[in-house]
């Protein structure tokens, strides 16, 4: 089979996985609490080595707190670090969160910036935290969200055989819709949590198992 043939067949298989996904799991979102795009931009950066349902017990206490940019900004790192603690890694992220909301007061009055190469200045911030923050606060697809879960499925699935989330990305950027970007993400995530797991993938009761090269069901 040609490279072109073999990505077309890509493509085909990569639409009927997304279409099944949607339909598995119609309201699936963003599930980080936040109430605003810079409350998205922390909460994505305590994501990182951490689930979303520990973040999420953390953010009520701490942006009632430090609700705004500003406040981040001029935040005690003592105080930050001890709020954010149970993230793991609680120092770096305190640092960075500081240090990416002063960016964000000094540069962009106080609002998160709605552009990839904005974001991509600030402390802490790499190519998934931006997507996050683009799709879900702006309703910008610049690029496919790679977590370990998108990182994981996408491997199984055949559709990258990269470790590095940046190629990950581009592969998936050719195989995908634009506008379908961030829901091949999202709906990944949910079925990576709910059925191919790291350890112990369900494949038996996986609706993608007959298109999956790596399913288990014999």
């Amino acid at each position: 089979m040609s490279g072109k043939t073999k990505r077309s067949s890509q493509k085909i298989r990569a639409l009927e996985i997304l279409i099944r996904l949607k339909r598995l799991y119609p309201d699936a979102t963003c599930s980080l609490t936040h109430n605003s795009p810079v409350q998205l931009l922390v909460a994505t950066i305590l994501s990182a080595q951490c689930t979303d349902e520990r973040v999420n017990k953390v953010t009520p206490d701490l942006f009632a707190r430090f609700p705004d940019a500003e406040s981040l900004a001029n935040a005690d790192l003592e105080e930050l670090e001890q709020l954010v603690r149970s993230t793991g890694f609680y120092r770096n992220k305190a640092k960075n969160i500081r240090a990416a909301c002063r960016k964000i007061v000094d540069e962009f009055d106080g609002q998160v910036p709605g552009r990839m190469e904005d974001l991509l200045q600030l402390s802490g911030v790499a190519r998934k935290t931006a997507n996050v923050v683009l799709a879900h606060a702006f309703g910008i697809n610049a690029g496919v969200t790679v977590d370990t879960h998108v990182k994981r499925l996408s491997q199984r699935l055949g559709f990258t055989k990269h470790q590095d989330a940046v190629r990950i990305e581009r592969d998936l950027m050719k195989l995908l819709p634009q506008a379908d970007w961030e829901n091949w993400s999202i709906r990944l995530i949910y079925h990576g949590r709910a059925i191919c797991k790291a350890r112990s993938p369900a494949c038996e009761v996986c609706q993608l198992a007959d298109i999956c090269p790596s399913a288990n069901i014999g």
